[in-house]
């Protein structure tokens, strides 16, 4: 077979791989849900930075759940956020629901998590929700996530993500990615492959069993605390994730291309410390446009600018499918002819992936170390690294 041959078998088997993420997820999104037994409380806890797009629309979501008994606490870093004067507008309109929660100290790297431990040890209730300020939920929301913890052996629940409110094409590279691929990817990882993947837009867990893994605490120097969390409740507890049926919708309206090249580049980065560089390397399969045009480059006639066309057009029918699956309406046609454009795109961010090792997240230049340990530009990690690679090795 020649070079341009085997691309192009890579692309077709890799369109086949995409096709059967898509049949997962679709079967995934059919899950029965069920009320809990008793509605215990729950606590949410959302950092805030900076005024997302629709802030005040998103926290009015979370201000009318239907759930008996839960509370939000609402954290900054500081009152100089943009975030602040919003939060306290939503104190004073809701205020038997939302608190505000200034951060007490900074003790660790991972500016997320100082927020949470601060927000933690506010909160009053038995389960705890994390959830983003960019988020917008189903009303139904707190009831999946209590009746999943209400089996003994379910440590965390998250939830599949998709992107809603593209306006400009950065927005909708991004809402696309998220839904066409982040989530079938997860929920395929757990359905076919036992694997946790956590999404930290959308976490749940008990406070006891929080408290067992050494609080936020054990996961404020890492980048992923997500998906480190995820392995600890099996490396550690010995319990497992649950991934809801239902979706939480991501709003993103404006953001610009650069933006979503520089987010999936930060994102490429801490996936492959976390898998390491084989692991991380076959990810590319998932992307088989990347490999019909590079097996056209090398074959330019006819036939492989033919076939370069349909494998982008069945990645876009597939594409289209997953988000149909999660968000219950898909694309305009005008926008699914960008998707090979978003594809060839990530693939840009999957080879900055390979050759970078330090992120920009809210402003601070941080070192990515194996298993998402951060580090200061020229300085060790912060004692976390061991616990972090050895979970992972009991993972594995």
């Amino acid at each position: 077979m020649t070079a341009s041959q085997v691309l192009f078998a890579l692309a077709l088997l890799g369109a086949a791989l995409v096709a059967v993420q898509v049949w997962v997820l679709r079967r995934h999104a059919r899950s029965p849900r069920q009320d809990p037994r008793e509605f215990l409380g729950i606590s949410i806890l959302k950092p805030l930075c900076g005024k997302d797009e629709g802030l005040w629309e998103n926290l009015e979501v979370f201000a009318s759940l239907d759930y008996p008994l839960y509370e939000v606490l609402l954290g900054v870093r500081d009152r100089t956020d943009p975030a602040w004067e919003v939060a306290r507008a939503a104190v004073a309109r809701w205020p038997s629901r939302f608190r505000l929660v200034v951060q007490r100290g900074e003790p660790g790297l991972n500016p997320k998590v100082n927020q949470l431990i601060t927000l933690e040890r506010s909160a009053r209730h038995e389960l705890l929700v994390i959830s983003d300020s960019n988020v917008r939920v189903r009303a139904d929301y707190l009831r999946e996530i209590a009746w999943h913890l209400e089996a003994e052996e379910v440590g965390l629940v998250t939830h599949p993500i998709v992107g809603v409110g593209e306006r400009s094409a950065g927005a909708f590279f991004d809402n696309l990615h998220l839904a066409a691929n982040v989530s079938p990817g997860m929920v395929t990882a757990k359905r076919l492959g036992g694997r946790d993947v956590v999404v930290g837009k959308s976490m749940a867990f008990r406070r006891s069993d929080l408290e067992r893994l050494g609080g936020f605490e054990c996961v404020k120097d890492v980048l992923a605390e997500d998906y480190v969390l995820g392995v600890k409740i099996w490396s550690v507890l010995g319990k497992r994730v649950a991934i809801a049926a239902s979706p939480v919708e991501n709003l993103n309206c404006e953001r610009a291309v650069g933006e979503f090249l520089g987010r999936y580049t930060r994102w490429c980065v801490m996936q492959r410390m976390i898998a390491g560089p084989a692991l991380y390397g076959s990810q590319i399969l998932l992307n088989p446009v990347v490999f019909a045009a590079a097996a056209a480059a090398l074959a330019p006639c006819w036939a492989s600018g033919t076939f370069f066309l349909a494998v982008c057009a069945l990645k876009a029918i597939l594409d289209e499918a997953a988000v149909r699956t999660l968000r219950g309406s898909g694309f305009r046609w005008h926008r699914l002819v960008l998707v090979p454009v978003k594809d060839l795109l990530f693939a840009l961010a999957w080879v900055r992936g390979f050759l970078e090792n330090s992120v920009v997240w809210r402003g601070n230049r941080l070192r990515v170390l194996p298993g998402s340990a951060l580090a200061r530009p020229g300085r060790k990690a912060a004692g976390s690294i061991e616990d972090v690679e050895g979970a992972l090795a009991t993972d594995s």
